[in-house]
């Protein structure tokens, strides 16, 4: 019987690859160090461009429908908590200058969507964009705070386009700020980039939980009725 030798060295050396693949993993390639994105950024750009254009186009549109005959049924609204007709009239869907939201998002999300073609092409840009990206995002979270607080505190009502441009904003937001981070493009400590970067998706599952949450406890009623609780 041949007996088995476990060799420690081997495990080491082992342990040391496993350890050097995960760094590697978390560090920025070249094209990301020089300004570029990594491709699945890059296509999630496009993706949640095209979607949220989607999403804000409808919003006009569904306004429009509403200002022409106030009394329309408009396909946004579903049932006594997702709807839309009665937000869409609303100061807090008129923030600035007056404008409605949803053509602002859809300026915003035409900007997303060439950023987005910009680095499928492999496209670079310089460290100040990518701190004005972040700027960006972190005005975007705040933005879809204080609407959510809106939408469940004064309007009572939950706008599903609305929360579509919610989720884009939450998602692509969390991993522009992952990659940003990671690529060194950021004012922010090696620890906070660190988190940033490979703890973005857990981050946007949170603040998933945290709307979601807000929302069961402020709809608890409603919800009671509809699920027939």
């Amino acid at each position: 019987m041949n007996a088995t030798h476990e060799d420690p060295q081997g495990e080491d050396l082992l342990e040391e690859e496993l350890e050097l693949l995960s760094l590697d993993r978390t560090r920025a390639s070249e094209h990301q160090l020089a300004g570029g994105a990594p491709r699945d950024l890059a296509w999630m750009f496009v993706v949640g461009a095209v979607i949220g254009l989607y999403a804000s186009i409808q919003l006009v549109l569904s306004e429009m429908l509403l200002l022409a005959d106030p009394n329309a049924n408009l396909g946004c609204d579903i049932n006594p908590i997702l709807g839309c007709g009665s937000s869409l009239t609303q100061w807090q869907s008129h923030l600035l200058l007056g404008l409605p939201n949803a053509l602002v998002g859809t300026a915003v999300f035409g900007l997303v969507l060439g950023v987005g073609v910009m680095f499928l092409a492999n496209g670079r840009v310089a460290r100040w964009f990518w701190q004005l990206m972040s700027l960006a995002i972190l005005g975007g979270f705040a933005f879809v705070a204080w609407f959510a607080y809106q939408s469940m505190a004064n309007l009572r009502t939950l706008c599903p386009w609305c929360m579509v441009t919610w989720a884009i904003v939450i998602v692509l937001g969390f991993q522009v700020l992952g990659r940003a981070a990671q690529a060194g493009h950021l004012p922010v400590g090696a620890g906070l980039a660190r988190v940033l970067h490979r703890e973005r998706w857990l981050l946007t599952i949170g603040a998933f939980l945290i709307i979601i949450i807000a929302i069961a406890i402020s709809f608890r009623t409603q919800l009671s009725i509809l699920l027939g609780l």
